[in-house]
């Protein structure tokens, strides 16, 4: 069965789609996606939430969507400017409501790894670090992740090095939406052109799926805000996610 999402689609409109009316959201640094995923669902969705990003923008009206989440762009027509510790203020006096951030690898609890590949002391990998993740993962009241490959080696059972563990809600991939239950992600929805089983052989640790679903198709609204904010798919075409089906499991 052929469906109208794509990769791409699927992870930007399942991150907006975490957002709840009248929340504070916030995306971070190297967060393309999730930055457009804010500015789609204040085109798209009819209830009124508050965007932050880490450029400092306050509810923001950019004249043009920039390419990095952190751009100056993204603070035109900001009703204030917020600096990094006021980010971090905010979380940790439970303002929060939502927050963004990425990582490298995720485990079934929730936990995330964005230090090291390997081990700590002979890394494959070196890592940016925890960055805001160490702060914002266990003062946000939600986080939400997003990886643009699943696969055994992204979500693991076991991490190589725990960077930040919390709140931590949903994971978006392209092919799965996880949300967060009992302590542990279960999977909510699959990519209709996928399937529960290949969801279950790319992943890397065990998941409950007993009331998991295809993810309900994209809407007109979301359809139309998305090709709004990537009318000639350059964001699509630099995210470069691979193909829903027969991709490695890693």
């Amino acid at each position: 069965m052929t469906t109208a999402w794509s990769p791409f689609s699927y992870i930007v409109v399942n991150l907006a789609r975490q957002i709840r009316p009248h929340e504070i959201a916030f995306s971070g640094v190297n967060s393309t996606l999730p930055m457009l995923a804010c500015l789609l669902a204040m085109r798209a969705y009819d209830f009124h939430f508050t965007y932050l990003n880490v450029a400092g923008g306050v509810e923001p009206q950019p004249q043009k969507i920039p390419h990095s989440s952190s751009d100056p762009a993204l603070v035109a027509g900001s009703a204030a400017i917020f600096a990094n510790e006021d980010f971090y203020d905010l979380c940790a006096r439970g303002g929060m409501d939502l927050a963004y951030l990425g990582c490298a690898q995720i485990d079934g609890m929730g936990r995330t790894n964005v230090s090291a590949i390997g081990s700590w002391h002979e890394p494959k990998v070196r890592l940016p670090g925890g960055g805001g993740a160490a702060v914002m993962l266990p003062t946000a009241k939600r986080v939400a992740t997003w990886r643009t490959e699943h696969s055994r080696r992204t979500l693991v059972d076991k991490l190589d090095f725990v960077t930040a563990a919390g709140n931590l809600a949903a994971l978006i991939t392209p092919i799965a939406v996880f949300q967060r239950r009992n302590g542990r992600l279960a999977l909510e929805s699959w990519h209709p052109d996928s399937s529960l089983a290949e969801v279950t052989q790319r992943t890397g640790f065990k998941f409950d799926s007993a009331d998991a679903t295809p993810t309900p198709p994209i809407t007109r609204r979301e359809r139309a805000a998305l090709s709004e904010l990537d009318p000639d798919g350059e964001f699509e075409a630099e995210a470069a996610i691979g193909p829903v089906s027969g991709s490695r499991s890693g």
